[in-house]
C-alpha cells in the first residue's frame, strides 16, 4: 500500500493508481479509505473500464454493510462484465443478506452459466469476517440454512 500511495501521491490524476489503492485497501478491511479510493479511479476515467472498479467498491459497501450500495454497484459490474463469477457471487450474497432471497436465487442461476462451482474454493479476503459474511450470504442464496 505505502507503494501505491507514492504512486497517487507523484501523479494523483492517475485512475489506475487510485483503482489498485483502493482494492487493496478492501483486502486490508479499510472500507471507507476504499470507497474514497475507488470513487477517485472512476471520476478520474469516467469512460474507462468501470466494471472491475465498481465490482471493487461495491465489495467495499458490502464489506461496511451498506448492502443497498453495495447491491446496486454490484449489479452494474455484472451486467458490465458477464463473465466476472465473483461479482455474481457477491451479488448473490448481498441480495440474500438484504432479505432478497429470490433475487439472489435468480443471480446463483446466472453464476452457473458462467461457472459451475458457486462456492469458489479460494477467497482473496484475509480476514475472516469478510470470508464468512460472503460465504454465509453466498449459502443462503443458494437455499442452504445458516
Amino acid at each position: 500500500m505505502a507503494l501505491v500511495d507514492r504512486c497517487v501521491s507523484l501523479n494523483p490524476s492517475y485512475a489506475r493508481g487510485w483503482y489498485v489503492s483502493g482494492m487493496l485497501r478492501v483486502r486490508a478491511g479499510q472500507y471507507d479509505a476504499a470507497i474514497e479510493q475507488l470513487a477517485m479511479s472512476l471520476r478520474l476515467d469516467p469512460r474507462g473500464y468501470l466494471a472491475i472498479p465498481r465490482f471493487h467498491l461495491g465489495l467495499a459497501h458490502f464489506f461496511s454493510r451498506r448492502f443497498d450500495q453495495a447491491a446496486e454497484l454490484l449489479a452494474l459490474s455484472t451486467h458490465e462484465f458477464a463473465g466476472l463469477p465473483h461479482a455474481y457471487r457477491a451479488l448473490a450474497s448481498c441480495y440474500a443478506h438484504m432479505g432478497r432471497l429470490v433475487e439472489a436465487r435468480t443471480v446463483v442461476e446466472r453464476l452457473r452459466v458462467v461457472t459451475p462451482n458457486v462456492i469458489p474454493s479460494f477467497l482473496p479476503y484475509p480476514n475472516r469476517d469478510q470470508r464468512e459474511l460472503f460465504l454465509s450470504g453466498l449459502r443462503l442464496a443458494m437455499g442452504e440454512q445458516t
